[in-house]
């Protein structure tokens, strides 16, 4: 499986403007492979693995940014991350990668969906090309609103493409969803089986299946809050989705959902692009951002249980309440006698408020992340593990409390909505490695605290399944959580002491590369107005 792992880097080649303009743009090198014999084998592993490198970098930082999960150590390092504190310089450049990125690397999902199949020798990385294009456009969607898409991914075909209606896209995508399974179910005998190719699930096309029912559910439930045919669309779809998985969700994912295309430590290029991005490097060398990011203090309340006494009224129901998960997210820092997540204000400098200096030791990120209960007792050990993890795409705790709120919003449609809330708290703590036994406990615990366990109003389970998915979604996909929040204002996530506005933006600014190139179309999005709800928020959220 190794000889495949980034193998598209050598087929697949982009001019020096990344835009959506030219993302299948290949370079006919006679030492390569001929783009004509680029076959859905050869493209999907590396499809994979450098659409997740986006989603482990860029959206890796911007989502624990923005959902104030981490800050910077102040203490040692100045000017740290000015225009995420600031939120003055939200504008084109600001994490263009994410766009640029996504672009680049669906380009390659759709080469795969649109290869010749007409004897339905591909159908089954045509499901799974279909999925992921799915899960990777949604974020375009998502941060961004209207977007190219029907004139995208041709290449000198169309060098502008023209920007279609956010809700047609989602549309579209949920269809293809709907088309990923039928292709699965119809299992044509002639159908090659993806086996080791398929870096995700090792061709277990029941698992692909799985996981497009539970993006699916995705999709709708960002849709929540829409009215009029929007919503009769969106239960229709429910509805539907319901009868296909039944209404326990035994049908969605019930494990995360990982890819490894082989990584190794034996160099850098080859490593867990997570690893290698916020731990150590391949020569065993601590990375700058395992120096400078630290846990926010915002997180840090959370996970402590507010031993400080935080006054704040949000702050409240973590009272008295230590989270299990909390060294395996943050090391561990003694302040005041207390072994704790020592945090810092997002925006505070050292000697303000929220960066005291009398104990200048900063909880960075900690091992759990990246080994999981798996002991390392030296950087050597760390490396192996670490760096050699799958990613992952999408958590199991991320599916269980989308059927938590399912069950919440829909109870006609799906039911087990404590059992799946449960599960999904319980999941996260088995992902970074925190005790079974002490996870079991901090459930039942929670269940007296409204807005963090399963109790109280259907407002304050859904507030509850909201801090739990933040938590649980802090250093696994916190891009996600950051959407979410934006469609439910849910966990509570102050601005940086520094901003220069009251909340985070709704939408992301179009990146330079389609101002550059791509101008005729791209609509003119000032900074000032991903502030405001308005008619370029992206759809779902315009109510």
């Amino acid at each position: 499986m190794k000889k495949f792992k980034y193998i598209i880097s050598s087929l697949i080649t982009v001019a020096s403007l990344i835009s959506c303009n030219n993302y299948l743009d290949v370079n006919e090198n006679p030492n390569a492979i001929h783009a004509e014999n680029i076959t859905p084998e050869l493209l999907f592993p590396g499809a994979v693995s450098n659409a997740y490198r986006v989603q482990a970098g860029d959206m890796m930082q911007f989502g624990n940014l923005m959902m104030n999960s981490w800050a910077g150590d102040v203490y040692h390092y100045g000017g740290l991350y000015p225009n995420e504190f600031s939120l003055s310089a939200v504008n084109s450049q600001f994490y263009d990668g994410i766009w640029d990125g996504i672009y680049l690397n669906v380009n390659n999902f759709v080469a795969i969906e649109n290869y010749p199949n007409t004897d339905h020798r591909q159908d089954k990385y045509i499901a799974m090309a279909k999925v992921m294009k799915a899960f990777y456009m949604q974020y375009i969607v998502d941060l961004y609103g209207d977007a190219p898409f029907r004139d995208a991914f041709k290449g000198q075909n169309n060098l502008a493409p023209k920007y279609d209606n956010d809700v047609d896209i989602y549309k579209t995508l949920i269809t293809n969803l709907d088309e990923a399974v039928a292709l699965i179910t119809l299992n044509d005998p002639d159908a090659i089986a993806p086996a080791g190719k398929d870096i995700v699930f090792a061709g277990d096309m029941n698992k692909w299946k799985s996981f497009a029912y539970t993006l699916k559910l995705r999709f709708l439930l960002r849709m929540s809050n829409v009215t009029g045919d929007l919503a009769n669309y969106r239960n229709t779809q429910l509805a539907s989705l319901s009868a296909a998985v039944g209404t326990s969700g035994s049908g969605f994912i019930s494990g995360d959902v990982l890819e490894n295309p082989g990584y190794s430590t034996s160099t850098n290029d080859k490593m867990n692009p997570f690893f290698l991005g916020y731990f150590y490097n391949s020569a065993g060398n601590e990375v700058q951002n395992h120096i400078v990011i630290t846990a926010s203090e915002n997180l840090a309340i959370a996970l402590n249980g507010n031993i400080g006494g935080n006054t704040t009224a949000e702050y409240q129901k973590f009272n008295g309440l230590t989270d299990p998960r909390r060294f395996r997210l943050f090391t561990s820092v003694t302040y005041n006698g207390v072994p704790q997540v020592k945090g810092v204000r997002q925006g505070a400098t050292s000697g303000q408020p929220g960066a005291p200096t009398d104990n200048q030791n900063v909880s960075k990120l900690a091992v759990g992340n990246v080994v999981g209960s798996t002991a390392v007792g030296s950087i050597a050990q760390l490396l192996a593990v670490g760096g050699t993890r799958s990613g992952v795409i999408m958590s199991l705790a991320e599916a269980k409390f989308l059927l938590a709120e399912a069950s919440l919003r829909y109870p006609s449609l799906f039911t087990s909505g404590q059992a799946a809330f449960n599960a999904g708290v319980l999941a996260s703590g088995v992902w970074v490695g925190a005790n079974s036994a002490s996870m079991n406990t901090y459930i039942t615990q929670t269940a007296t605290r409204p807005g963090l366990g399963w109790v109280g109003t259907d407002a304050q389970k859904l507030e509850a399944i909201m801090t739990q998915k933040w938590i649980a979604l802090t250093n696994v996909n916190p891009t996600e959580m950051y959407v979410e929040y934006n469609r439910t204002d849910l966990p509570y996530n102050p601005v940086a002491v520094s901003a220069v506005k009251t909340r985070r933006p709704y939408r992301l600014v179009y990146p330079n590369s389609e101002y550059a190139t791509n101008s005729a179309n791209v609509p003119n999005i000032s900074s000032d107005v991903v502030f405001t709800k308005n008619q370029y928020t992206p759809f779902w959220n315009q109510n």
